[in-house]
């Protein structure tokens, strides 16, 4: 049963606690409010109210209903603070508003908070990070100079709070009813107040954010003397008489909030991986602080921050064991409480989620057998089944662990038979990432050779299976199963760009080494490179196998839009996001039947892409439980990362900074991932 609780604080609008409100206490998942109080406005905005919600470990929230106005600001109680809210006073202004719209956006329904309890929480802890519930003002994560310096989200955050702050001062005006216009989701309803706007701005930031902030200047614009309105001043200045600054100069692509950690040192992070508590896992190619690059470097380990980018694994060298010395593109959480993380120098690491600790002191005799001849490795396939595919890109193999047992590795190899000269040949070509779907097919990309391999029908040891071909563009990278089965594949390359530098038999750092002039070189359409592609579930796959001259019947998705692709996700609505590499960004992309708010769009479309200071050259992008994006930061500098004796003010700027998360903008997915997405 639960106790019974206090809260005490204030409400200010538009910089004033003269104001009348009904202030209401929620509780997420119940219908109707659990605790009311009437603000009048000789208490200065003050309140106190008690309430027995049904569980100890719900999201409660609070509204603020201004008489009469149409406004509604909002302040969602991070469930981590919950033992201070009763010792400390709450805030709920415009910045709380929209602060708790963004970070719970994919939860609201008008003012309804609901959905899966652990979603909620994830959601509700983040809060904080862009606003301080007792305070009312700019969170802790916000001012981190990692923010406050390299993004535009405390100018955005402040801007929408100003128009908010606008909307209950104006009478009858057609300001409100654009307003409402433009912060409409996409196939979403229009809003009724202030606090259903920020929603909906927070789901489809990048609809309306040239109208909006028009929307902005009409109500707060630059004084045409460069003296502010206030009479008789005769100090001269620029600024905008808005109530919020720092804000926009000028509109924004969108007004996605991102914020980007990197406490104790997060370098090069290369895939990323969410277990179920949304604790988000990454294995470094770099150790933060050393001098890293393609010629030189110092290994990194296998780190691990809270849902709310908190860092939990230790500083600079994060969690290590089992012979990992720089974690490649392969970490993946499973569903047996462990993360397995592949290397560049061949070795194979799994760690116990609760402390980091590896699962074996020493690597297992059967184990260190099986890495002998395999080379560097990348990529992780987890099989809904518990089997755990690892990916030799240098030595064109698999290995196969049924049951996700160390101790019993299978290497796998694909070879075929050259009509040209009889000999035997690679069937894999630098292979890179795999996804294993509910048929248990193991579908693999390829560096080289423009195919993507689905491999099925194996026996006990992994070998004599069925391999299908299927002909993509160059560069194969990251491989995510939609929910009905749809296998999509990002390629660095665009179908018309030139075959790139072989990089079979060689070490996946020299790999790179060899691969990223290609990169930059100016071709492709509208001088950028990659694609994406989605192959059907029930596909048919080419008949023979001829590396050289079959062409993918596929269509390229994202040609000319999409700039290196990387990393590939699959949000709970079954739409896509993709990292760029080169193009350093995110880009949302329509499923492959696209329905709600895509519905519109065709598949493939892409409909947005996010850029910011604060993403460098990403290699994944992964969806949580409460809809945010999670993105890894993998290049910074490719200058220093390309040099074997760089600028030395510049030397550690190769690997790029910490992880970036985009807040409340997907649909949420279950973690961990393990097979084909779901929904929460």
């Amino acid at each position: 049963m639960s106790n019974q609780i206090t809260i005490q604080g204030s409400v200010s609008y538009n910089k004033s606690n003269e104001i009348t409100a009904t202030v209401k206490l929620w509780e997420a998942n119940v219908g109707n409010p659990i605790g009311e109080v009437i603000v009048e406005s000789d208490n200065h905005g003050a309140f106190a109210l008690s309430a027995t919600p049904q569980s100890n470990t719900s999201v409660l929230y609070l509204t603020a209903e201004l008489s009469q106005t149409g406004v509604v600001l909002l302040s969602v109680l991070s469930p981590r603070l919950l033992n201070e809210i009763a010792s400390e006073n709450v805030v709920i202004n415009e910045l709380t508003t929209v602060a708790s719209a963004f970070t719970c956006a994919q939860f609201f329904n008008g003012t309804q908070l609901s959905g899966n309890a652990n979603s909620l929480t994830i959601a509700a802890k983040n809060t904080p990070n862009l606003v301080n519930p007792f305070t009312g003002s700019w969170g802790h994560a916000l001012m981190d100079p990692f923010n406050i310096t390299q993004n535009e989200t405390l100018a955005r955050l402040n801007t929408l709070a100003a128009l908010i702050a606008a909307y209950g001062t104006l009478n009858g005006d057609d300001w409100q009813h654009d307003f409402l216009t433009y912060t409409t989701p996409l196939g979403g309803a229009r809003p009724q107040n202030t606090a259903e706007a920020a929603v909906g701005i927070a789901k489809s930031p990048w609809l309306y954010p040239t109208e909006l902030f028009e929307q902005f200047d009409k109500l707060y614009p630059l004084p045409a003397d460069g003296f502010p309105a206030k009479p008789n001043s005769k100090v001269p200045v620029s600024r905008r008489n808005a109530p919020f600054v720092p804000y926009l100069s000028f509109a924004p692509d969108d007004f996605a909030m991102i914020l980007a950690f990197g406490q104790g040192g997060i370098c090069a992070p290369g895939k990323l991986s969410l277990d179920a508590e949304g604790n988000l896992w990454t294995g470094l190619n770099w150790m933060p602080g050393a001098q890293n690059g393609v010629y030189q470097g110092i290994g990194g380990g296998l780190v691990k921050l809270d849902s709310t980018g908190k860092l939990i694994s230790p500083p600079v060298t994060g969690y290590t064991g089992m012979n990992v010395d720089g974690a490649g593109w392969g970490t993946a959480v499973t569903n047996n409480g462990t993360c397995w993380v592949t290397s560049f120098n061949g070795a194979i690491g799994a760690y116990r989620l609760d402390d980091g600790s590896p699962v074996y002191d020493e690597v297992p005799e059967e184990l260190a057998e099986k890495l002998t001849d395999i080379g560097g490795i990348q990529g992780i396939g987890v099989a809904p089944n518990g089997d755990m595919w690892c990916v030799g890109t240098s030595s064109n193999a698999m290995l196969y662990f049924p049951n996700g047992d160390l101790t019993n590795g299978h290497k796998v190899e694909f070879t075929f038979k050259s009509p040209e000269d009889g000999n035997e040949k690679d069937i894999l070509s630098a292979p890179f990432a795999a996804s294993i779907d509910n048929q248990n097919r193991v579908w693999i990309s390829n560096t080289n050779g423009k195919s993507l391999i689905r491999y099925s029908d194996f026996d006990e040891n992994g070998q004599n299976g069925k391999v299908e071909h299927f002909f993509l563009s160059g560069g194969g990278r990251g491989v995510a199963l939609d929910s009905q089965g749809n296998c999509w594949v990002a390629c660095n390359t665009s179908p018309d760009f030139p075959s790139t530098t072989p990089t079979d038999g060689v070490s996946i750092i020299e790999g790179f080494a060899l691969g990223y002039p290609h990169l930059q070189q100016t071709l492709g359409h509208k001088n950028i490179t990659g694609s994406v592609y989605m192959i059907p579930a029930d596909a048919k796959p080419l008949e023979e196998i001829d590396l050289q001259t079959k062409t993918s019947n596929l269509t390229p998705y994202g040609d000319g839009e999409l700039n290196a692709p990387w990393g590939v996700s699959i949000d709970g609505n079954d739409d896509v996001w993709v990292a760029h590499f080169m193009g350093r960004g995110v880009s949302f992309m329509a499923g492959s039947n696209p329905s709600g708010r895509t519905e519109s769009f065709d598949t493939g479309d892409v409909i947005h892409t996010i850029h910011s200071g604060s993403i460098q050259m990403l290699t994944d992008v992964v969806v949580d439980q409460a809809g945010n994006l999670w993105c890894a930061n993998n290049w910074n500098d490719p200058g220093t990362v390309m040099q074997a004796k760089p600028n030395p003010p510049y030397s550690t700027w190769g690997g790029g900074s910490g992880v970036v998360v985009v807040y409340g903008i997907a649909k949420p997915a279950k973690m961990p991932l393990v097979g084909p997405v779901s929904g929460v």
